[in-house]
């Protein structure tokens, strides 16, 4: 929300103010009251030049609205509008509004798959990256099959920001219907040896959920684990990726939760997890 503030005026930052100020809820309920009024006038002028410029500011005071308990439905179909715009900002504060404003069922979600999947197929990586968050708030699971394979593709996209969001966006399908991408587990392995740490963490919390569900699958991924582990721990990441001196230390948490599954009850994969654990403790 506060990324898209940027670009706010006074009269915004004047209501909220006065809301803050308010000595009681009758006094609250007379400004949103007022406010509704504006922003309704404001959005009938949509034919404006002056109003589509500051279309994305007063959907977001429509959000505000609905935030205090009032509502805003009118402003429903211009965050739709925003969603469609080649202007990213407004794209943005569009698929921003959509996911706060629709619930599951409104039929407006499902006015919005084909921009997301022209978004997902995107030469601009900025849209592509728009979109896929949108997927993790607005996509149902009945809408999952309409972007997967495009996610799929996303992953193994050329930027590695693109990549690591195409990550949390498959996670967020799992969630929602573990067996419409039950099918695509290999990629994930694969993900899992990007050469882009921020998009290989990513993987970890989609392996882990994979894992908790059934390890045996992903037996075979201990050495590869472990090598990751040795990697941390002797701070072969990136700088960026150390806390307070602790290398990743997330990372390390999300690498012995998994290591935890796959070693219950197993003593051969156990075995191969010894020496680098000992080594772990030792260096925390």
């Amino acid at each position: 929300m506060s990324s898209v503030l940027g670009f706010m005026n006074r009269d915004f930052f004047e209501l909220v103010k006065a809301i803050g100020e308010s000595k009681s809820k009758q006094e609250e309920d007379r400004i949103v009251t007022e406010e509704i009024a504006f922003l309704k006038k404001k959005l009938s002028e949509s034919g404006n030049a002056h109003s589509k410029k500051k279309m994305k500011e007063f959907v977001v005071r429509a959000i505000y609205v609905e935030m205090l308990g009032q509502d805003a439905s009118f402003a429903y179909i211009k965050a739709v509008e925003l969603c469609a715009s080649t202007n990213i900002v407004q794209k943005r504060v569009g698929y921003l509004a959509a996911s706060l404003f629709f619930s599951p069922e409104h039929e407006f979600r499902f006015m919005l798959v084909n921009q997301i999947q022209r978004d997902l197929n995107s030469s601009n990586q900025l849209e592509c990256c728009a979109a896929l968050s949108a997927v993790c708030k607005i996509i149902t699971p009945d809408m999952i099959p309409a972007v997967l394979a495009d996610i799929l593709k996303l992953l193994k996209h050329d930027m590695d920001y693109v990549r690591k969001r195409a990550v949390v966006a498959f996670h967020r399908l799992y969630q929602m219907d573990a067996d419409s991408v039950q099918d695509h587990t290999d990629i994930i392995r694969r993900v899992l040896c990007d050469k882009d740490p921020a998009v290989m963490g990513a993987s970890l919390v989609v392996l882990h959920d994979m894992i908790a569900e059934n390890p045996m699958p992903f037996k075979d991924l201990v050495s590869s684990f472990t090598s990751i582990l040795k990697q941390v721990t002797e701070h072969r990441l990136p700088r960026e990726f150390d806390y307070h001196r602790i290398p990743a230390p997330w990372v390390q948490m999300s690498l012995l939760r998994i290591m935890a599954m796959l070693g219950r009850g197993d003593q051969s994969s156990s075995e191969g997890m010894y020496e680098i654990l000992v080594d772990v403790m030792r260096r925390a």
